[in-house]
């Protein structure tokens, strides 16, 4: 198993589902964390709340990271990691339909959620080649 953590931050169990099962078929076996919002999201990046005491030198090697979320949503989650030395340079990917304003400086790759299944897991293949290719 390899030992890279990935970071979904999905509110919609649809999605979450869709995700995962996307991971699966293209033999992603990476841990996948999941967060519902973007304060859960936080709170396992930084250590706080319910994750309180996690090791914080086992970071994502990637974020799934939708923009349209409850609590808090994407975009000040993203602020608020790259406003973080320890966390600015991590990958997060958004759907791009969502990005218009993203102040994402880093990198940033899009992928697409759309319910056709065969064009997403495409997408998702594409998209973990280019980001654990080259870390």
């Amino acid at each position: 198993m390899d030992n890279r953590i990935i970071l979904l931050v999905e509110d919609n169990p649809d999605d979450v589902e869709l995700t995962l099962r996307a991971l699966k078929k293209n033999n992603v076996t990476n841990e996948v964390v999941v967060a519902h919002d973007g304060v859960e999201a936080l709170d396992y990046l930084f250590g706080s709340g319910a994750y309180a005491g996690r090791d914080l030198s086992v970071m994502p090697t990637v974020i799934l990271l939708d923009l349209k979320l409850p609590k808090m949503d994407g975009l000040e989650v993203l602020r608020r990691l790259r406003a973080d030395n320890g966390t600015k340079l991590l990958p997060a990917s958004q759907d791009p339909s969502d990005r218009g304003n993203s102040p994402s400086p880093g990198p940033s790759p899009g992928w697409a959620k759309g319910r056709q299944s065969h064009y997403f897991r495409h997408v998702i293949c594409i998209s973990f080649f280019m980001l654990f290719a080259l870390n």
